[in-house]
């Protein structure tokens, strides 16, 4: 690793930054690989793109710092940005550096060994997050010019269409029936336009030790100007992907447990917001999981190339089918 030239960096761009550094590996950050850096000022958190060839119009870290950067003017929680670098020099690929975070990820979105109450909570803050990134305005933060002003869904069909077909390692037939089914059953409402996080999931939250508070929402590589509706769909996806596919609520008994039911769920975003919930919600849900399975089909493509970060990326990346089978099965009801 490039520590010396790294502390030389910092050195010049970090503001209160003193070395020595060292680097340590992070858990998550699947696509682009993510470092805690540690040194004689304190923690930091160091976000790079891959070195090596990736997909077109993937791992935007510097996307990412620009819309976090913005954002820390606003209540949506987001780490505070210290420092971006283009400089393939120092590291081998861009990155960016922001304040590290003391406090939990929460990767079972069942949350073993809370309480209801807890439960309760942890989803509450969560919900509250989303409302509160949907509510920004992009021209008010500057960042008017992140994406382009409305077209999102047809983009967004567009590009995980040409993404998964860009990474396809087999046929998966769920994916070629929701590609045709898909550019057909668009909402035909007029799009509001607000800044759409991409990837909003429990476990890109950093939520506060020991309180059911979100510190921090990351990973916002996939960020852009888009439909909050469609945004707030893929954090309610969980409702519908069994534990046994991927980190999900689907099929698990939620009485007692203090988890809202996906309706609950997306009532208490409506009220919050002060939007109403579409009659073809469920269009954007289909369109989320979509997109998760042309994710991580992407994530199998760069295992079957050596190219992956995560030594689980293979085994990621079988749950595509899965996933799109959950899709069209809410489809065909």
């Amino acid at each position: 690793m490039a520590e010396a030239e790294l502390d030389a960096w910092m050195q010049a761009h970090v503001a209160g930054y003193r070395g020595p550094l060292t680097l340590t590996r992070l858990k998550g950050g699947q696509s682009n690989p993510t470092w805690r850096v540690e040194a004689a000022s304190g923690r930091y958190v160091l976000r790079q793109k891959p070195v090596g060839k990736v997909l077109p119009s993937a791992h935007q870290v510097d996307r990412e710092y620009t819309v976090m950067k913005a954002l820390g003017e606003t209540d949506v929680p987001v780490p505070r940005m210290l420092g971006f670098c283009d400089d393939e020099s120092v590291m081998g690929s861009m990155f960016f550096v922001m304040e590290h975070l003391e406090g939990r990820t929460l990767w079972d979105p069942r949350l073993p060994g809370m309480t209801p109450t807890e439960r309760a909570a942890i989803f509450e803050a969560m919900n509250d997050a989303i409302a509160r990134i949907s509510l920004v305005d992009p021209l008010a933060v500057g960042l008017g010019d992140y994406g382009r002003q409305g077209g999102y869904l047809e983009r967004q069909v567009s590009r995980w269409t040409r993404q998964y077909r860009a990474s396809e390692t087999h046929r998966i037939e769920a994916m070629d029936r929701l590609i045709d089914w898909l550019p057909q059953t668009m909402p035909t409402r007029p799009e509001e336009v607000r800044i759409a996080h991409g990837d909003f999931r429990l476990d890109n939250l950093m939520f506060h030790p020991t309180e059911p508070r979100v510190l921090g929402v990351l990973d916002w590589e996939l960020s852009t100007l888009g439909d909050p509706y469609a945004d707030f769909a893929y954090n309610v996806m969980v409702w519908r992907i069994a534990p046994g596919i991927f980190r999900g609520l689907g099929g698990v008994d939620l009485t007692g447990t203090g988890i809202p039911t996906e309706d609950e769920y997306i009532n208490l975003w409506c009220r919050k917001t002060g939007r109403e919930r579409p009659a073809d919600f469920d269009f954007y849900v289909i369109l989320s999981l979509f997109r998760i399975a042309a994710i991580v089909q992407g994530i199998a493509k760069r295992a079957q190339d050596g190219t992956a970060n995560d030594p689980q990326a293979a085994e990621m990346g079988k749950v595509a089918g899965p996933l799109a089978e959950v899709a069209w099965s809410m489809v065909r009801r």
